[in-house]
């Protein structure tokens, strides 16, 4: 008898163990915990002493002068562009449109950036790419979009109304007195709405960003793969004073 218990004891044990090993695997809790890094925390000086060559290395190419600006370059400088914005668009006409031109055999017609993808300030003084990082912190690429006229027109119209000094370039936009539109000039020819124009601008918008719906409408989209910010080192490398002013490309008469 105390045999055959044993024996059925060994064959649900078998059983319960086999039972066991076939259940799916599933995940019963997640549990984390916030850790607060502060000056508590003490560096490690194996780490410290291996990538302290690196820090160096990293800081010198980033501090190294570039260009120079003779004043602040600010994005709230103007009331419908600013020197900072008028710069960013520069820049992008620029130093993109040789990269589009190589792909498509196309221009870039004109370029709108967004005021609030400037996020610092050119202080006066040497520049570096330390300020193009500080300028254009984000990984946004250039991108070029073709919109038709009707498209352009709901550009202009979002530019009129926005309220803001968005960085533009190779458009001008006049505004008569009462602030009804009074031109529209793009590469300094009229506008035509029967024309489709090739505006160069960042992925962030394209994609929706800053409420520029019109951008969805673009009958062809290239993409550069030309990072913003890369192309603002690659003209501070070429530029030796930056001195960009507030202009007429987007203005009220009086």
């Amino acid at each position: 008898m105390d045999l055959k218990i044993k024996q059925f004891v060994i064959i649900i044990t078998i059983l319960v163990i086999y039972s066991c090993e076939q259940q799916p695997k599933t995940l019963s809790r997640i549990q984390g915990e916030q850790l607060s890094i502060n000056e508590t925390i003490l560096p490690l000086d194996s780490i410290e002493v291996f990538i302290s060559p690196y820090r160096k290395r990293v800081n010198e190419v980033l501090d190294s002068t570039l260009s120079y600006a003779p004043y602040v370059i600010s994005k709230t400088d103007g009331t419908y562009n600013s020197t900072a914005g008028n710069l960013m668009a520069d820049i992008l006409l620029q130093e993109a449109n040789p990269i589009f031109n190589s792909r498509t055999k196309k221009n870039i017609d004109f370029v709108v950036l967004n005021h609030g993808g400037i996020r610092s300030i050119i202080s006066e003084g040497n520049i570096s790419a330390r300020t193009a990082y500080e300028v254009m912190p984000f990984d946004n690429t250039v991108v070029v979009v073709e919109l038709n006229g009707k498209s352009v027109r709901d550009l202009v119209a979002f530019l009129i109304n926005s309220g803001r000094a968005h960085p533009i370039a190779g458009l001008q936009i006049v505004l008569a007195k009462d602030g009804s539109l009074q031109s529209v000039n793009i590469n300094g020819a009229p506008f035509d709405e029967n024309s489709t124009y090739n505006v160069a601008t960042s992925n962030y918008l394209v994609e929706g960003g800053d409420n520029m719906g019109f951008f969805k409408d673009g009958l062809n989209i290239t993409e550069t793969n030309y990072l913003i910010r890369n192309a603002m080192i690659d003209y501070f490398e070429k530029v030796d004073t930056i001195a960009p002013i507030v202009d007429d490309r987007f203005m009220k008469l009086n």
